[in-house]
């Protein structure tokens, strides 16, 4: 028997179902609070975000927006997953990566990771920065070849490490039939870094070999992250990585593998950024994609796509490198609710040089707490049925096949880096995402927004050097402002202090600190040192305040009203007292004072740069 309350109502009773016109008309009157005046479908558009790929995140999705049926777990479409259990059961395959030239060194680092909680490693063999072949055994001593899976990143001619460890497994009395992980060949990812012209027969030979003894093993890896790490978009990676793939498929039916021989001999690898919604979006959109492939091939249930996450080393600062730590937690959330079967982490260190054993630990121990103490691996495709995941996957899935598409139609993969197509458009992709880097439309926390100027370095060994040749670049995201740190450093190494700017205040706190903090933060990001003392000046002040800083520049900062009554006089005393330059914290308007104006939305890099070059900082 149901007991009501008191007044009759059930709170289990429906509420009425507000109508979209009612939101919009609530989101109308917020936004005219704000001071903008927009209606019908420009407020909406005013608070939607713009991704790349022509994608739009809105801020709001209902029912209407539910996409077409994305199947049940572990079933075509495999949309919500490869397995019927996803990661539910054991949760997702934590693999620590390697680059340690010392056998001796990479042996202690991968006992100590397999020893707390790493389920699988992935090593650089041979190659710049690799352990030498005739190093492995030496590298793998202690280590249970058949409970622990490895995963190979050889040099290009991969031959020697393979053979090296399929002998490892033959000595160690491990069975054929036992042994797990991949060979991590990839000539069409590699031809992607190097530039080389990529070599496949040899990745037919050893997927054949793999097949007939070694059902474990996968021979192939298509590897996506040369293409994010030059600078590519979500939709450029998953298209360029259908590419590959059907490549392989191709090579290896032609060698004599069925469909479904060929699909199980391919592992994927993407990248997993602090953006979680893209990631899981991504992960989900590349098992649809890589399904229909397989059902046009004639082999729907051959689909399921088996998917290796790695957190993104673009998104990896050098300056604060502690923010790092919550970059990849992001990255490795999206991954892991996405339904990557395994996830390495990068060490918050990556982008300084070999990682010591407390970053490899942070890394290794984000995987575990997100798993066993947020739960996040109990619940298989935790994302499915959200209607902004559900639509975000369906528009990055019809992104990313009209790219494939366009690759196809130049011919394949191979012919589409042979030709420059890929290298053209990746680099078009990053000259747009520098120029909203540059604005600070994309902040990067540390670095772009709330820099610190008196933060310790961490230093590390330095890692060995990438490929060089006429591959594909790689890109970060704090590159430009990197480079203006590093001039601002040289300058202090030289001179003993840094660029500094004098804040001249105006009015009371009230009216100038929402202004002084922006002023003062985008200074920061370029190395030059503010000083904000007093907290305000007016024209009989600014002169003596200014002389005492000891900057030769400086920055209005105050309301549109204040500035109208006093900066003209302020900025004519600031340059009788030597200011080389007088910037004004706001978009330009009629203030003859000010030389250079800063404002949300401005090039940060090139007025900084500007100004540095003016300063005389190399």
């Amino acid at each position: 028997m149901t007991v009501l309350p008191a007044d009759g109502f059930s709170p289990a009773a429906d509420f009425p179902d507000p109508s979209h016109d009612q939101w919009q008309s609530l989101v109308e009157g917020v936004l005219r609070r704000s001071g903008k005046e927009v209606t019908g479908t420009a407020a909406e558009e005013a608070l939607s975000t713009a991704l790349g790929d022509g994608l739009t995140v809105r801020p709001l999705y209902t029912s209407i927006d539910a996409s077409a049926d994305p199947g049940l777990p572990g079933f075509a479409p495999f949309t919500r997953g490869s397995r019927a259990t996803g990661n539910s059961t054991d949760g997702w395959d934590v693999r620590q990566r390697h680059a340690l030239a010392d056998p001796v060194r990479l042996n202690e680092a991968v006992l100590g990771d397999l020893e707390n909680g790493v389920t699988s490693l992935w090593l650089s063999v041979g190659g710049p920065g690799g352990v030498p072949v005739s190093g492995l055994a030496r590298a793998l001593e202690g280590v249970h070849l058949d409970l622990a899976p490895l995963v190979l990143d050889a040099d290009a001619d991969p031959g020697p490490a393979v053979r090296e460890l399929l002998g490892l497994y033959e000595a160690r009395g491990v069975a054929r039939h036992a042994a797990r992980g991949s060979l991590g060949l990839d000539p069409l990812g590699l031809a992607a870094r190097t530039g080389a012209e990529p070599e496949t027969d040899a990745a037919a030979h050893w997927a054949r070999l793999c097949v007939r003894e070694y059902p474990g093993l996968r021979s192939l890896t298509v590897d996506a992250l040369p293409y994010h790490e030059a600078g590519g978009s979500a939709a450029e990676e998953l298209g360029l990585s259908l590419a590959t793939g059907v490549a392989y498929l191709r090579t290896l039916t032609a060698s004599g593998l069925s469909v479904e021989e060929a699909c199980a001999q391919l592992e994927f690898r993407y990248a997993a950024t602090a953006d979680q919604f893209l990631t899981i979006a991504k992960l989900r959109a590349a098992r649809r994609l890589w399904a229909r492939v397989a059902e046009v091939c004639g082999s729907p249930g051959a689909g399921a796509q088996r998917q290796h996450a790695v957190t993104s080393s673009v998104m990896m600062t050098r300056r604060d490198p502690w923010v790092n730590m919550l970059r990849t937690t992001l990255a490795c959330l999206g991954a892991g609710v996405g339904g990557a079967e395994a996830v390495t982490v990068l060490p918050f260190d990556h982008a300084l040089g070999l990682p010591d054993a407390f970053a490899r630990r942070i890394a290794r121990n984000t995987s575990t707490i997100l798993m066993e103490e947020s739960h996040l691996a109990r619940v298989t495709d935790p994302a499915g049925g959200s209607w902004y995941v559900e639509r975000l996957t369906e528009e990055l899935a019809g992104a990313a096949w009209s790219f494939f598409q366009e690759v196809e139609r130049a011919g394949g993969q191979a012919a589409a880096l042979r030709s420059g197509m890929v290298q053209e458009r990746i680099a078009a992709t990053w000259a747009a995402r520098s120029k909203d880097l540059a604005r600070r439309k994309e902040p990067v926390t540390g670095v772009s927004e709330f820099p610190a100027l008196d933060e310790r370095p961490v230093e590390r060994e330095p890692a060995p050097a990438a490929h060089s040749g006429g591959g594909l670049p790689q890109v970060r995201r704090d590159e430009a402002f990197e480079t203006l740190r590093a001039r601002s450093d040289a300058h202090r190494a030289a001179t003993g202090s840094r660029p500094k700017v004098f804040l001249a205040a105006l009015g009371p706190a009230s009216a100038h600190t929402a202004r002084a903090s922006f002023a003062a933060n985008l200074f920061l990001s370029g190395g030059i040192e503010p000083v904000h003392e007093p907290a305000s000046v007016d024209a009989s002040t600014a002169a003596a305040a200014f002389t005492a800083s000891g900057a030769t520049i400086a920055c209005l900062c105050s309301t549109d009203t204040l500035y109208a009554e006093q900066a003209d006089a302020v900025a004519s005393a600031l340059r009788a007292a030597g200011a080389e330059r007088v910037f004004l914290a706001g978009r330009p308007g009629e203030y003859a004072g000010a030389d250079v104006h800063v404002f949300a939305g401005c090039d940060v890099v090139a007025v900084l740069s500007s100004e540095l070059d003016r300063m005389g900082v190399a």
